[in-house]
Parts: structure tokens; sequence; C-alpha cells
């Protein structure tokens, strides 16, 4: 009985990690607020106001390959090129959160 019932949860716990997709380590409402009030005077709508051709669209952040969450928080952390680090301003989980958001509006090409 008690195999049969391992059996079952690990059978139900396969099929809910396989058609699942997966989570972001950041809570995209959360980095919302931050690239408010930190990102989108650069960033707004996607936009990428110092070098228009390295906007946060999906077609250019995979150009680029930054289309990662790591990629994505390693940038924000230390900084790059004309982008200044964030890395001493914002704590690790806010800039996971910006992430995430960051993720979810190329997604919706920053449809809301």
């Amino acid at each position: 009985m008690r195999k049969m019932i391992t059996v079952i949860l690990l059978g139900i716990a396969i099929f809910t990690f396989a058609f699942s997709s997966p989570a972001l380590a950041g809570d995209a409402a959360s980095g919302a607020k931050v690239f408010t009030a930190n990102c989108a005077s650069c960033h707004a709508g996607g936009k990428n106001l110092v070098n228009a051709a390295k906007s946060l669209k999906k077609a250019d952040l995979e150009k680029y390959d930054m289309y990662s969450a790591d990629k994505i928080i390693a940038q924000v952390t230390k900084g790059k090129g004309a982008m200044p680090a964030f890395g001493a301003r914002l704590k690790a989980d806010k800039i996971e959160d910006v992430a995430a958001y960051v993720l979810s509006q190329a997604d919706k090409d920053w449809k809301k």
C-alpha cells in the first residue's frame, strides 16, 4: 500500500512539473514598482533611450543573448556600457523582481 501511495504521489509531482511553466525567482508585480522608480527614465515601454537598438523587447533581448533572468540580473547588478550598476542601490531580491518584470513585459511586447 505504501509503495502504491508513493508511486501515485510521484506521478502527480512529475505531471505537475512537466506541464507547468518554469517559475521566475522574482515577483513581476513588485518588479514593476522597482522598474518604474529606477529604470523607466531610460527604458519606458521597453525602449532604450541611450541605444535604441538594444531595447528590452523580446526580439532584442534574444538577439543580444539577454533573454534570461540571470543575464538581466547580472547587468542590472553590475551595469554595462552606459547603464549604471544598481547592485549597491537595490537589494538582490528587488533586482530579481525587476528581471521577472522585464521578461514578463517582453513576452507581452510591453503591452498591458
